[in-house]
Formats: structure tokens, C-alpha cells, sequence
């Protein structure tokens, strides 16, 4: 994953639906991989807004 953040809105969404991938419904065995997936969004999520904030 580009690990470079960006203000770009486009970018962005384009990196979360990377790291989500196609959504489908989990089995119990995938859970701690989507577990992670969805952890990584929210971190660059966080990244972006803390990135608009400091301008």
C-alpha cells in the first residue's frame, strides 16, 4: 500500500476500497482479516484527517 498521504479525496477513497476489497459477507475464519482490513482504513482515515488539520 502507498504509505505517502494525500489531501486528495479520490486518492483516498481509491485506498480505502483497496484495502477493504469487494464486499462480501465474512465467514467466522475471515474475520480477523477483515478485522485487520478495517483497521488499516480507519489508521488512513486518521492519517487524512490529521493531515487537513495541520493544513
Amino acid at each position: 500500500m502507498n504509505t505517502a498521504m494525500t489531501n486528495d479525496p479520490d486518492e483516498i477513497r481509491a485506498q480505502v476500497v483497496e484495502l477493504l476489497g469487494e464486499q462480501t459477507d465474512p465467514t467466522e475464519s475471515d474475520l480477523d482479516a477483515v478485522a485487520a482490513r478495517l483497521e488499516e482504513a480507519h489508521d488512513l482515515l486518521v492519517q487524512a484527517l490529521e493531515s487537513v488539520e495541520k493544513g
